[in-house]
Protein backbone atom coordinates (compact mmCIF):
# COMPACT_ATOMS: atom_id res chain seq x y z
CA UNK A 1 0.00 0.00 0.00
CA UNK A 2 1.09 3.50 -0.80
CA UNK A 3 2.25 5.97 2.12
CA UNK A 4 -0.65 8.52 0.44
CA UNK A 5 -4.11 10.16 1.81
CA UNK A 6 -5.75 8.24 -1.00
CA UNK A 7 -4.80 4.69 -0.02
CA UNK A 8 -4.82 4.98 3.47
CA UNK A 9 -8.51 6.36 3.01
CA UNK A 10 -9.44 3.47 0.88
CA UNK A 11 -8.12 1.18 3.76
CA UNK A 12 -9.90 2.76 6.86
CA UNK A 13 -13.34 1.96 4.61
CA UNK A 14 -12.29 -1.70 4.68
CA UNK A 15 -11.53 -1.75 8.27
CA UNK A 16 -13.72 0.79 10.13
CA UNK A 17 -12.78 1.28 13.88
CA UNK A 18 -10.18 -1.18 13.77
CA UNK A 19 -6.60 -0.57 15.89
CA UNK A 20 -3.92 0.16 14.04
CA UNK A 21 -0.20 -0.47 15.52
CA UNK A 22 2.04 1.93 13.63
CA UNK A 23 6.03 2.54 14.36
CA UNK A 24 6.91 6.08 14.84
CA UNK A 25 8.93 8.01 11.73
CA UNK A 26 9.23 10.76 9.75
CA UNK A 27 5.73 10.33 8.86
CA UNK A 28 3.66 9.04 11.43
CA UNK A 29 2.89 12.55 12.93
CA UNK A 30 0.55 13.04 10.04
CA UNK A 31 -0.24 9.47 9.28
CA UNK A 32 -1.43 8.76 12.83
CA UNK A 33 -3.45 12.12 12.61
CA UNK A 34 -5.26 11.18 9.46
CA UNK A 35 -6.24 7.34 10.74
CA UNK A 36 -7.31 8.92 13.97
CA UNK A 37 -10.00 11.40 12.01
CA UNK A 38 -11.20 8.32 10.23
CA UNK A 39 -12.28 7.05 13.54
CA UNK A 40 -9.43 4.32 13.72
CA UNK A 41 -7.81 3.80 17.53
CA UNK A 42 -3.85 4.57 16.69
CA UNK A 43 -1.12 3.28 18.65
CA UNK A 44 2.47 4.79 17.60
CA UNK A 45 5.08 2.76 19.37
CA UNK A 46 8.47 4.00 20.39
CA UNK A 47 10.96 1.39 17.98
CA UNK A 48 13.89 2.01 20.09
CA UNK A 49 12.10 0.38 23.18
CA UNK A 50 10.09 -2.60 21.05
CA UNK A 51 13.14 -4.79 21.61
CA UNK A 52 11.59 -7.93 20.02
CA UNK A 53 11.58 -5.59 16.48
CA UNK A 54 15.16 -3.97 16.64
CA UNK A 55 17.18 -7.07 18.23
CA UNK A 56 15.08 -9.71 16.07
CA UNK A 57 17.71 -11.68 13.89
CA UNK A 58 15.05 -12.28 10.84
CA UNK A 59 13.92 -8.54 10.37
CA UNK A 60 12.37 -7.79 7.95
CA UNK A 61 8.33 -5.29 7.00
CA UNK A 62 6.69 -8.41 7.37
CA UNK A 63 7.92 -9.41 10.46
CA UNK A 64 8.08 -6.58 12.15
CA UNK A 65 4.40 -5.99 11.43
CA UNK A 66 2.98 -9.00 12.66
CA UNK A 67 4.83 -8.38 16.08
CA UNK A 68 3.32 -5.14 16.30
CA UNK A 69 0.43 -6.14 15.75
CA UNK A 70 0.62 -8.97 18.24
CA UNK A 71 1.82 -6.53 21.37
CA UNK A 72 -0.61 -4.45 20.34
CA UNK A 73 -3.39 -7.17 21.20
CA UNK A 74 -1.22 -8.67 24.14
CA UNK A 75 -0.60 -5.23 25.88
CA UNK A 76 -0.16 -1.63 24.30
CA UNK A 77 2.40 -1.07 27.03
CA UNK A 78 4.57 -3.12 25.87
CA UNK A 79 4.63 -0.82 22.68
CA UNK A 80 6.06 2.27 24.84
CA UNK A 81 3.62 4.65 22.95
CA UNK A 82 4.38 7.86 21.39
CA UNK A 83 2.35 10.78 21.78
CA UNK A 84 2.47 12.76 18.60
CA UNK A 85 1.22 16.92 18.90
CA UNK A 86 -1.21 19.07 16.76
CA UNK A 87 -0.57 19.95 13.12
CA UNK A 88 0.10 23.04 14.58
CA UNK A 89 2.80 22.11 16.83
CA UNK A 90 4.43 20.04 13.88
CA UNK A 91 4.48 23.12 11.98
CA UNK A 92 5.80 25.29 14.65
CA UNK A 93 8.52 22.85 16.24
CA UNK A 94 9.53 22.43 11.82
CA UNK A 95 10.48 25.91 11.76
CA UNK A 96 12.81 25.93 15.30
CA UNK A 97 14.61 22.72 13.36
CA UNK A 98 14.83 24.35 9.98
CA UNK A 99 16.10 27.92 11.86
CA UNK A 100 18.59 24.91 13.17
CA UNK A 101 19.61 23.46 10.16
CA UNK A 102 20.54 27.22 8.57
CA UNK A 103 22.48 27.82 12.01
CA UNK A 104 24.80 24.90 11.01
CA UNK A 105 24.99 25.55 7.53
CA UNK A 106 26.60 28.59 8.93
CA UNK A 107 29.21 26.81 10.93
CA UNK A 108 30.32 24.60 8.13
CA UNK A 109 30.56 27.89 5.97
CA UNK A 110 32.36 29.66 8.51
CA UNK A 111 35.06 26.53 9.03
CA UNK A 112 35.47 26.30 5.44
CA UNK A 113 36.60 29.79 4.86
CA UNK A 114 39.01 29.33 8.12
CA UNK A 115 40.62 26.26 6.80
CA UNK A 116 40.74 27.46 3.14
CA UNK A 117 42.94 31.04 4.82
CA UNK A 118 44.95 28.48 6.73
CA UNK A 119 46.04 26.79 3.60
CA UNK A 120 46.96 29.54 2.21
CA UNK A 121 49.24 30.51 5.45
CA UNK A 122 46.82 33.42 7.84
CA UNK A 123 44.93 32.92 10.80
CA UNK A 124 42.00 35.15 11.58
CA UNK A 125 40.34 36.32 14.52
CA UNK A 126 37.35 34.50 16.16
CA UNK A 127 34.08 36.49 16.39
CA UNK A 128 30.55 35.50 17.05
CA UNK A 129 29.20 33.35 13.92
CA UNK A 130 26.71 36.82 13.96
CA UNK A 131 29.83 39.01 12.90
CA UNK A 132 32.12 36.51 11.14
CA UNK A 133 31.55 37.80 7.73
CA UNK A 134 31.56 41.57 8.77
CA UNK A 135 35.42 41.25 10.02
CA UNK A 136 37.22 38.52 8.05
CA UNK A 137 37.32 40.67 5.21
CA UNK A 138 39.16 43.16 6.46
CA UNK A 139 42.15 40.63 8.01
CA UNK A 140 43.16 38.93 4.65
CA UNK A 141 44.80 40.49 1.42
CA UNK A 142 43.26 41.54 -1.83
CA UNK A 143 44.00 38.09 -3.20
CA UNK A 144 42.53 35.85 -0.51
CA UNK A 145 39.39 38.08 -0.24
CA UNK A 146 38.76 37.68 -4.19
CA UNK A 147 38.73 33.49 -3.25
CA UNK A 148 36.36 33.54 -0.08
CA UNK A 149 34.28 36.40 -1.58
CA UNK A 150 31.43 34.11 -3.10
CA UNK A 151 31.46 32.42 0.40
CA UNK A 152 30.97 35.61 2.63
CA UNK A 153 28.49 36.91 0.87
CA UNK A 154 26.27 33.72 1.20
CA UNK A 155 27.62 33.55 4.30
CA UNK A 156 26.02 37.32 4.99
CA UNK A 157 22.43 36.23 3.58
CA UNK A 158 22.54 33.15 5.41
CA UNK A 159 23.10 35.13 8.82
CA UNK A 160 20.33 37.78 7.50
CA UNK A 161 17.61 35.07 7.25
CA UNK A 162 18.82 33.32 10.62
CA UNK A 163 18.13 36.55 12.23
CA UNK A 164 14.87 36.98 10.15
CA UNK A 165 13.88 33.44 11.62
CA UNK A 166 14.77 33.99 15.22
CA UNK A 167 12.93 37.32 15.12
CA UNK A 168 9.87 35.81 13.89
CA UNK A 169 9.77 32.61 16.43
CA UNK A 170 10.36 35.32 19.33
CA UNK A 171 6.59 36.56 18.31
CA UNK A 172 5.13 32.98 17.66
CA UNK A 173 6.33 32.61 21.22
CA UNK A 174 4.94 35.64 22.88
CA UNK A 175 1.76 35.43 20.59
CA UNK A 176 0.48 31.99 20.60
CA UNK A 177 2.55 30.53 23.38
CA UNK A 178 2.39 32.71 26.24
CA UNK A 179 3.37 30.30 29.20
CA UNK A 180 7.05 30.23 27.49
CA UNK A 181 6.88 33.83 29.03
CA UNK A 182 7.67 32.17 32.14
CA UNK A 183 10.32 29.34 31.38
CA UNK A 184 12.28 32.68 29.97
CA UNK A 185 12.87 33.61 33.80
CA UNK A 186 15.58 31.54 33.77
CA UNK A 187 18.87 32.77 32.57
CA UNK A 188 19.84 30.97 30.09
CA UNK A 189 16.45 29.92 28.34
CA UNK A 190 15.49 32.08 25.31
CA UNK A 191 12.33 31.77 23.23
CA UNK A 192 13.90 29.35 21.16
CA UNK A 193 14.17 26.96 24.08
CA UNK A 194 11.18 27.88 26.17
CA UNK A 195 9.09 27.51 22.56
CA UNK A 196 10.31 23.93 21.92
CA UNK A 197 10.35 22.74 25.20
CA UNK A 198 6.72 23.97 25.43
CA UNK A 199 5.93 22.22 22.00
CA UNK A 200 7.66 18.97 22.98
CA UNK A 201 6.04 18.59 25.73
CA UNK A 202 2.23 19.55 25.01
CA UNK A 203 0.72 18.91 28.39
CA UNK A 204 2.49 19.99 31.92
CA UNK A 205 -0.26 17.40 33.47
CA UNK A 206 1.10 14.54 31.34
CA UNK A 207 4.14 14.08 34.41
CA UNK A 208 2.62 12.55 37.67
CA UNK A 209 5.49 13.87 39.41
CA UNK A 210 7.91 16.78 37.69
CA UNK A 211 11.05 14.98 37.97
CA UNK A 212 9.78 12.52 34.92
CA UNK A 213 10.28 14.99 32.39
CA UNK A 214 14.14 14.12 33.28
CA UNK A 215 14.23 10.64 31.97
CA UNK A 216 11.52 11.80 29.32
CA UNK A 217 14.31 13.94 27.19
CA UNK A 218 16.85 11.37 28.03
CA UNK A 219 19.04 12.77 31.22
CA UNK A 220 18.75 10.11 33.04
CA UNK A 221 21.06 7.28 33.77
CA UNK A 222 20.04 4.10 32.23
CA UNK A 223 19.97 1.18 34.88
CA UNK A 224 20.87 -1.78 35.10
CA UNK A 225 20.36 -3.93 38.05
CA UNK A 226 20.06 -7.16 39.52
CA UNK A 227 20.34 -8.60 42.96
CA UNK A 228 22.86 -6.28 44.92
CA UNK A 229 24.20 -5.15 41.83
CA UNK A 230 23.07 -1.68 40.35
CA UNK A 231 25.40 -0.56 37.85
CA UNK A 232 25.82 3.49 37.12
CA UNK A 233 25.41 3.83 33.45
CA UNK A 234 25.41 7.16 31.01
CA UNK A 235 22.32 8.72 30.29
CA UNK A 236 19.82 7.03 28.42
CA UNK A 237 19.45 9.99 25.23
CA UNK A 238 15.85 8.60 25.19
CA UNK A 239 13.25 11.57 23.76
CA UNK A 240 14.12 14.04 21.41
CA UNK A 241 17.58 14.84 20.46
CA UNK A 242 17.22 18.26 19.83
CA UNK A 243 15.73 19.08 22.78
CA UNK A 244 18.17 17.70 25.07
CA UNK A 245 20.96 19.24 22.81
CA UNK A 246 18.78 22.60 23.92
CA UNK A 247 18.72 22.16 27.25
CA UNK A 248 22.43 20.83 27.34
CA UNK A 249 23.34 24.47 25.60
CA UNK A 250 21.07 26.49 28.45
CA UNK A 251 23.03 24.96 31.42
CA UNK A 252 26.49 25.12 29.63
CA UNK A 253 25.11 29.03 29.97
CA UNK A 254 24.36 28.71 33.31
CA UNK A 255 27.88 27.28 34.19
CA UNK A 256 29.61 29.17 32.38
CA UNK A 257 31.37 32.71 32.81
CA UNK A 258 27.90 34.85 31.77
CA UNK A 259 25.37 32.67 34.15
CA UNK A 260 23.26 34.50 36.50
CA UNK A 261 23.60 33.72 39.92
CA UNK A 262 21.49 30.98 41.38
CA UNK A 263 20.63 27.70 43.29
CA UNK A 264 20.85 25.91 40.14
CA UNK A 265 24.26 27.53 38.93
CA UNK A 266 25.62 26.53 42.60
CA UNK A 267 25.01 23.02 42.39
CA UNK A 268 26.48 22.58 39.27
CA UNK A 269 29.49 24.32 40.21
CA UNK A 270 29.86 22.14 43.30
CA UNK A 271 29.26 19.37 41.20
CA UNK A 272 32.19 20.32 38.60
CA UNK A 273 34.49 21.55 41.88
CA UNK A 274 36.87 18.60 41.12
CA UNK A 275 38.28 20.75 37.91
CA UNK A 276 38.15 17.41 35.95
CA UNK A 277 36.65 17.21 32.36
CA UNK A 278 34.32 14.10 33.57
CA UNK A 279 33.25 16.47 36.34
CA UNK A 280 32.19 18.84 34.44
CA UNK A 281 30.15 17.12 32.17
CA UNK A 282 28.68 15.19 34.87
CA UNK A 283 27.81 19.22 36.69
CA UNK A 284 26.07 20.08 32.67
CA UNK A 285 24.00 16.74 32.18
CA UNK A 286 23.04 17.05 36.07
CA UNK A 287 22.08 21.01 35.60
CA UNK A 288 20.55 20.31 32.44
CA UNK A 289 17.71 17.78 33.79
CA UNK A 290 17.45 19.85 36.92
CA UNK A 291 16.65 22.47 34.53
CA UNK A 292 13.89 20.36 32.71
CA UNK A 293 12.33 19.92 35.88
CA UNK A 294 12.51 23.55 36.67
CA UNK A 295 10.67 24.75 33.28
CA UNK A 296 8.15 22.34 33.93
CA UNK A 297 6.96 23.59 37.27
CA UNK A 298 7.38 27.10 36.37
CA UNK A 299 5.18 26.12 33.17
CA UNK A 300 2.88 24.33 35.79
CA UNK A 301 3.09 26.69 38.37
CA UNK A 302 3.08 30.10 36.12
CA UNK A 303 4.65 31.63 39.09
CA UNK A 304 7.33 34.14 39.42
CA UNK A 305 10.95 32.54 39.04
CA UNK A 306 13.48 32.35 42.19
CA UNK A 307 16.64 32.12 41.63
CA UNK A 308 17.01 30.85 45.28
CA UNK A 309 13.93 29.33 46.99
CA UNK A 310 12.83 29.50 50.23
CA UNK A 311 13.53 26.08 51.64
CA UNK A 312 10.94 25.35 54.00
Amino acid sequence: MANSRGQIEAMTRSYPGAMVVMEAGMQSPWVSRFLSSHGLKVIVANPRKVRAIYESERKSDARDAEMLARLGRMDVKLLHPVEHGSEQAQQDMLQIKLGDALVRSRVALINSIRFTLKSLGHTISNPSSQRFHKTVMAEVPQECRLVIAPVVRALEELSQRIKELDASLAKLAAERYPQTIYLQQVSGVGPITALYFVLKIGDPNRFERTRDVGAFVGLCPRRDQSGESDKELRISKCGDAYLRRLLVSAAQYILGPFGADSALRLQGLQMAAEGTAKAKKRAVVAVARKLAVLLLTLWKRQEPYEAFPAMG
